[in-house]
């Protein structure tokens, strides 16, 4: 029961709803038994980028505004 308590510990000291939102998500993707075939096709090195730039994304300082992208990609938006 170590482990339990060491994880209910580190939640309660989790002040930000948006980091406790991101870690539940996480967990539940991890418990989640039955996941999709894209998932299963991942290495565990893409799964694990895929979690850590999920969860870095409910900081909006790593994320990109739509208008920066639609600059970045214009030669593929033209028609």
């Amino acid at each position: 029961m170590k482990t339990r308590d060491e994880l209910h510990k580190l939640i309660d000291k989790i002040e930000d709803e948006t980091t406790i939102n991101s870690y539940l998500a996480l967990i539940k993707v991890l418990e989640n038994k039955e996941t999709g075939l894209l998932w299963n096709s991942l290495t565990e090195v893409e799964q694990q980028e895929l979690l850590l730039s999920y969860h870095e994304s409910f900081d909006t300082q790593n994320l990109v505004s739509h208008e920066q992208v639609k600059s970045q990609h214009s030669k593929w938006l033209e028609k």
